[in-house]
C-alpha cells in the first residue's frame, strides 16, 4: 500500500495495467477496469461522497452493493445524458466517467445546507405534520414552495433522453434469481436435465458472497473460481440464458417477473445502436429465489461518519478489488462475519486497531484466529460514538453495561449487526413471511406462487446446506416441468460459518440520548425518531414508517427496516412478530423511466390507429387531430383558408348539399345470442325487446350510480343480433363494461359479445342530397322514405361489397352511415366522393361535425357530461324506459340527490353579442356583483361559431337550467363579464323537419 493509493499489490482480482480515468467533482483520478465507482474512489482515499437528505451531514460509502443508501451520485456522459441518484457501489467504472456529488452547495466539503444539522432539534420526526398546519393559508404560498425546493437529492435531467431502450418477453421452465453459490447450483441442477433455464444477477460477474469469502472452496478450487467456471459452463449450454447486470425488480402474478438488464451503462463508448437498458418480462413455470442476505449496520452515536461501513463491504473491496478502506481500522460487531474482515485486512498488511464485540463471550475459529494474529478483541463492549466529521477519526468504547470510556484512533470502522435474509421478492409474490425467534429474522413462510427460496434468503447459513438445498430445488423445478434429473452433486471443501447478531440500537443510543444514532441513513432517521413516533401514538409499524420515513428512501430500507422494527417493538414493549413487518413493494431497486416506458416515446408514445380512409384524407390536405389513439381528420382546408374558414365552409356545404365524414372510429360491438335482447334491456335505459329487426334506436348506458356512461345508436339486424355503436373514446371501456356484467351479474344469459370496431369502415353521408349520392351505388336496398325511414338499418351491397346501411344522422339532416368491410373502405369512399362531387358535396372533419351536432343540441358524452350527469340532467328522460323493471343504474336514478331540484341541467346559451364565442370550461355566475370568490352555478361544455345560425352557440350545465329559460347569466372572463341568455339546446331547424328530408 502506497501513500498515493489504497491499492494493495497482490490482492484483488483486477488487472492493474488496465487503467481507467475518471473525475469526481472535477478532480481527475484513475482506477482499474473492473472497478465500481465506489472501489475506485476508495482506492484514491475518497470516503466523503455525499450529503444526507435532511441534515446534510457528510456521508461515505456504506456497502458494496445495491443496498447502498449514501453514495448516490450523478453520472454525466454529456449535456443530455445525466443520470442522478446512481449508486456508486453498482456503477461500473469506464474510461472517461464523470461523476458529480449531490445535495450540497457550494461544495461537498463545505455545504451551507449543513446548518440543518445544527438546527436538527427543531426537525424531529413528524415535525412537518405539526409545524405546517398553521396558518392554513401559508401552506401554498410559503411552506410548500420551500419544501419542494429543498426536497430531492439529485437534479433531474432537463433535456430529452437521447438513449433508447428495448423490451423482450421470455418463457422458461426455471427462472433463478440470484447468481451466488445457491443460484448457480440451482441453475446447474435444472439445466443438466435439459429444461429452459434463465439465471440472472444484478452484478457484472456472478458469484454473490463468494466475491469476498476468502475461506470458501468448492470442487477442489476456491469459491470464486468455481463460480466463474460454472457460470461459463452454463452460458455455453443451449438451454440456459445467463443474464449478468440484470436485476429482478418485481415478482407479479402467475410467476411473471420483471427484470432490467443494464446493457451499456458500463461502457466508455457504447454503440448507439444498442439499447441503454433492456426490460425482460419473464413467465416461468417455477421461480427459484436465491437473493442472499444483506448485512446490517450497528446503531450507535454518529455511526454515519464517512469511513464507517459494513464489514462485508470492506472485505469485498479488499478481496475482489484489491482496495483497503483504511490504514488503521476498527471493528464493531455482534456477528462472526466481521472477524473474517479483520483477519483478511490484517493478513493484507492493514493495521486493525481493535475488534469491539457486543457479545459477552464470543467463541469460534474466527475469534481464535483474530487473537492469534495479534488483534485486540474487546468483548462485552460497545462503540458508543465515533469521532471526526468529514471522515471518522476515532471510536469511543466502553463496557456495554456502562463504565469507563476509552477512545481508539482509527480511520475506518467496519460494523456488522448480523444478516437479514432478502425476502423482498418472496414477499412481492404474495408469500407470507414467518419470524424465526431463534435467529431473530423473518424467513419465507407460506408460498402463494410456484416458487422456492434457497440459501441465505431462506435462512440457510452454511455453504454445505446451501448447495444441497439449491441442487434439490433446481432438480425439483425441472422435475415439475417433466424432466428427469441426473443427481448433480457438489463437494464443499471449505466454508465459512457465521453466527450471532443483534437488532435495534446499541448501548449509547438509548431513549434519553441526544446524539444521533442513525437507523435509516438516506432519510436521516435516528433511533430517537423511532421512539418518538411510538410516544406520539404510532402503534402500527406502517404508521411508524410514515411518521419517521424510515425505509421509505430509494434503498427501500434494506439495511434499516429490521432495526427500526426492533426499536419500535422494544419501545412498545412487544415482541417483534406482534408489531408486524412493513410491505415489500416493487421495484426492488430503482428502475429508470426509460426501461419502463421503453419504446413508447415520441411517435411511439401511444399506438397510432388510422382508418381505412386515412390515406385519402392525407392526400386531400386534411389536418388531423388525436382522438384517443385514432388520427382523425379535423378539417380540410383549401388554399388560403384557415381553420375557421374551412370549418365554416364545411358546415354550410353539409346543410345546403351534403358532406362525407369518416366515422370509422366509432366503437362497434356485435351482441349476438338468444338472449341478446334481454341483455340489452339490462345494459341500457331504453326498451329493446319490441324493437323490430331493421330498426335503430338511440341508447343510453348508465353506471350503477345512475350517471351517463356512454351512448350510441343501436341497430337490430335480426331477433338475436344487435349492432351497437359507442363513442370513439368509449369503445374499449364499454366492451369491458358489457363483458363484466355478462360474466359476473348475468352469466345465465346466452349472449356473445364481439368487438367489430376495426372490421367495419364507416362513411357518414349527411345532408339534403345524401340519398342522391348513395343511390347509384347501392344494390338490393330500397332507399325510399317509406321503405327506409329515419332510424333504419338494412343489409345489402354498395359498390358490389357487403354493407350495413344505417339511415341515421348526427347533423340533423337526412343522413346515412355506410358500413363496409374495412378492406374496402377507401374504395367505397372514393366512389361516394365521385358521386358527391356531382352534387356539390364536401369532405368534412371532426370540428365541423362538432358544430353541426351542437346546432341540433346533440350531446357528446365526456364533453357535455362530466360523470355526474343523469339522463334527466341532459334532457334525455325520453330515452329511459318508464315501464322497465330493471337495468344497470335504475336504483341509482332514484337517489334523493339525483332527483332533487336545482341540479345542473344541460341548456343552450346565446351571447348578447352574437359574435362573442365563449370558452369551453368557462364558469357561469348568476349575480355579477357578488364578492370574490363568486358562487359558480355552472360551466360551458361546448361552444362554437355557427355560420349556419350566423352567431355563436353554446351548451352549458347550469343549476336548475331548464327553469332559467330566458334569464340573463354571466360568464366572468379576464377581459370582463360576458352576458348570456339561457335558451333551448336546439339552435337550427327546431322542428326537426330536415331530419326526415
Amino acid at each position: 500500500m502506497t501513500t498515493a493509493s489504497y491499492r494493495i499489490s497482490g490482492t484483488g482480482r483486477l488487472t492493474p495495467a488496465r487503467t481507467a480515468r475518471f473525475t469526481f467533482d472535477g478532480q481527475a483520478m484513475s482506477g482499474i477496469e473492473g472497478d465500481t465507482l465506489a472501489s475506485a474512489l476508495l482506492a484514491n482515499g475518497i470516503h466523503l461522497v455525499g450529503r444526507s437528505f435532511k441534515y446534510h451531514r457528510p456521508r461515505g460509502i456504506l456497502s458494496a452493493g445495491a443496498e447502498e443508501p449514501n453514495a448516490l451520485v450523478s453520472i454525466e456522459r454529456d449535456a443530455a445524458r445525466k443520470t442522478p441518484n446512481v449508486r456508486a457501489t453498482v456503477q461500473e467504472l469506464y474510461d472517461g466517467l464523470t461523476a458529480v456529488s449531490q445535495n450540497r452547495w457550494p461544495s461537498l466539503s463545505f455545504d451551507v445546507g449543513a446548518v440543518g444539522d445544527l438546527a436538527s432539534p427543531m426537525f424531529s420526526a413528524g415535525f412537518y405534520y405539526k409545524t405546517f398546519m398553521w396558518p392554513k393559508a401559508a401552506w401554498k404560498g410559503l411552506y410548500e414552495p420551500k419544501i419542494r425546493a429543498a426536497a430531492g437529492l439529485g437534479v433531474a435531467p432537463d433535456q430529452p433522453d437521447p438513449d433508447h431502450y428495448s423490451s423482450r418477453f421470455a418463457h422458461c421452465e426455471v427462472l433463478v434469481i440470484g447468481g451466488g453459490a445457491a443460484g448457480i447450483a440451482a441453475a446447474l441442477a435444472a439445466a443438466e436435465t435439459g429444461v429452459r433455464v434463465i439465471l440472472c444477477d444484478e452484478q457484472a460477474e456472478l458469484g454473490g458472497a463468494l466475491r469476498f469469502e476468502a475461506g470458501a472452496a468448492i470442487e477442489g478450487e476456491d469459491g470464486w473460481s468455481w463460480a466463474q467456471k460454472t457460470v461459463a459452463r452454463l452460458a455455453g449450454m443451449g438451454n440456459v440464458r445467463v443474464l449478468p447486470r440484470t436485476t429482478a425488480f418485481g415478482f407479479y402474478a402467475q410467476n411473471f417477473v420483471g427484470l432490467v438488464e443494464r446493457v451499456t451503462d458500463h461502457l466508455a463508448g457504447p454503440d448507439r445502436s444498442l439499447p441503454r437498458e433492456r426490460l425482460w418480462q419473464v413467465r416461468a413455470r417455477r421461480v427459484v429465489i436465491a437473493t442472499g442476505a444483506i448485512e446490517r449496520h450497528m446503531v450507535f452515536a454518529d455511526n454515519d461518519r464517512p469511513g464507517i461501513m459494513l464489514a462485508s463491504a470492506a472485505r469485498t473491496y479488499l478481496n475482489h478489488y484489491g482496495v483497503a478502506v483504511g490504514r488503521n481500522v476498527g471493528i464493531y460487531t455482534a456477528n462472526d462475519s466481521a472477524y473474517a474482515a479483520a483477519i483478511d485486512l490484517k493478513k493484507a498488511g492493514v493495521s486493525v486497531a481493535a475488534i469491539v464485540d457486543l457479545r459477552d463471550n464470543p467463541t469460534g475459529p474466527a475469534v481464535d484466529e483474530a487473537r492469534a494474529l495479534g488483534i485486540e478483541v474487546n468483548h462485552g463492549r460497545a462503540v458508543v460514538r465515533a469521532g471526526g466529521r468529514l471522515r471518522v477519526s476515532s471510536m469511543t468504547i466502553q463496557p456495554k453495561n456502562g463504565g469507563g470510556e476509552r477512545t481508539i484512533s482509527v480511520d475506518a470502522i467496519l460494523m456488522s449487526a448480523g444478516w437479514t435474509p432478502s425476502v423482498h421478492l418472496f414477499s412481492q409474490s404474495r408469500g407470507k413471511v414467518a419470524f424465526d425467534d431463534a435467529t431473530k429474522r423473518f424467513l419465507p413462510g407460506a408460498y402463494a406462487q410456484d416458487c422456492v427460496s434457497v440459501g441465505a434468503c431462506n435462512g440457510t447459513d452454511s455453504l454445505d446446506a446451501t448447495l444441497a438445498e439449491a441442487l434439490k430445488a433446481g432438480a425439483e423445478a425441472a422435475s415439475a416441468a417433466g424432466a428427469k434429473g441426473n443427481g448433480t452433486k457438489l463437494k464443499v471443501d471449505a466454508s465459512e460459518g457465521w453466527s450471532g447478531g443483534m437488532l435495534g440500537a446499541g448501548p449509547g443510543a438509548g431513549a434519553d440520548t441526544t446524539v444521533k444514532a442513525f437507523v435509516d441513513f438516506q432519510n436521516d432517521v435516528t433511533a430517537k425518531d423511532i421512539r418518538l413516533a411510538v410516544r406520539e401514538g404510532m402503534r402500527s409499524i406502517e404508521h411508524v414508517k410514515r411518521f419517521t420515513t424510515n425505509g421509505m428512501a430509494t434503498d427501500q430500507g434494506k439495511t434499516s427496516n429490521m432495526h427500526g422494527l426492533a426499536i419500535a417493538a422494544e419501545t412498545l414493549g412487544k415482541e417483534i412478530p406482534e408489531v408486524g413487518l412493513t410491505t415489500f413493494r416493487a421495484p426492488y431497486t430503482p428502475v429508470t423511466f426509460g426501461a419502463i416506458v421503453n419504446h413508447a416515446r415520441g411517435p411511439l408514445f401511444d399506438p397510432t390507429r388510422r382508418t381505412a380512409m386515412h390515406g385519402w384524407a392525407e392526400a386531400h390536405g386534411a389536418v388531423f387531430e388525436d382522438v384517443g389513439q385514432w388520427k382523425r381528420a379535423w378539417y380540410f382546408p383549401r388554399p388560403g383558408e384557415d381553420m375557421h374558414d374551412a370549418v365554416n365552409r364545411e358546415c354550410v356545404t353539409v346543410r345546403k348539399a351534403a358532406g362525407l365524414f369518416d366515422a370509422s372510429t366509432l366503437g362497434k360491438i356485435e351482441v349476438v345470442g338468444p338472449d341478446a335482447a334481454k341483455f340489452m334491456e339490462l345494459l341500457y335505459t331504453n326498451p329493446w325487446e319490441k324493437l323490430e329487426p331493421g330498426r335503430c334506436r338511440y341508447g343510453i348506458m348508465l353506471r350503477e350510480d345512475g350517471f351517463i356512461y356512454d351512448d350510441g345508436v343501436v341497430g337490430r339486424l335480426a331477433p338475436d343480433r344487435f349492432h351497437v355503436t359507442t363513442t370513439t373514446g368509449g369503445a374499449a371501456r364499454v366492451m369491458n363494461h358489457m363483458e363484466d356484467y355478462l360474466q359476473t351479474e348475468f352469466p345465465h344469459l346466452n349472449v356473445w359479445l364481439t368487438s367489430i370496431s376495426e372490421q367495419w369502415a364507416v362513411v357518414a353521408v349527411q345532408g339534403p342530397k345524401s340519398r342522391d349520392i348513395i343511390a347509384p351505388l347501392v344494390e338490393g336496398i330500397d332507399l325510399s322514405d317509406a321503405a327506409m325511414p329515419h332510424m333504419s338499418v338494412r343489409e345489402g351491397k354498395i359498390c358490389g361489397v357487403p354493407t350495413r346501411l344505417f339511415r341515421m344522422s348526427f347533423t340533423g339532416d337526412r343522413g346515412f352511415e355506410v358500413n363496409v368491410p374495412a378492406d374496402y373502405g377507401q374504395a367505397v369512399w372514393e366512389a361516394l366522393w365521385a358521386e358527391g362531387q356531382k352534387h356539390g358535396a364536401c369532405a368534412y372533419g371532426t370540428e365541423a361535425m362538432h358544430v353541426l351536432r351542437a346546432e341540433k343540441g346533440y350531446i357528446i358524452v365526456g364533453q357535455d357530461t362530466d360523470g355526474t350527469v343523469t339522463p334527466n340532467d341532459a334532457g334525455l328522460d325520453w330515452a329511459v324506459g318508464k315501464k322497465k323493471a330493471d337495468f344497470v343504474g335504475i336504483r341509482g336514478l332514484t337517489r334523493p340527490d339525483l332527483v332533487a331540484k336545482g341540479r345542473r341541467q344541460l341548456v343552450g346559451l346565446k351571447t348578447r353579442d352574437p359574435r362573442m364565442v365563449l370558452e369551453e370550461g368557462a364558469q357561469i355566475v348568476g349575480n355579477p356583483s357578488q364578492p370574490i370568490p363568486m358562487t359558480m352555478i355552472g360551466h360551458v361544455t361546448s361552444s362554437y361559431w355557427s355560420e349556419n345560425c350566423g352567431r355563436s352557440i353554446a351548451l352549458a350545465l347550469v343549476e336548475g337550467g331548464r327553469d332559467r329559460m330566458g334569464q340573463t347569466l354571466y360568464v366572468p372572463m379576464p377581459t370582463g363579464l360576458i352576458e348570456v341568455e339561457v335558451a333551448g339546446m336546439v339552435f337550427f331547424d327546431e322542428k326537426g323537419e330536415r331530419l326526415h328530408g
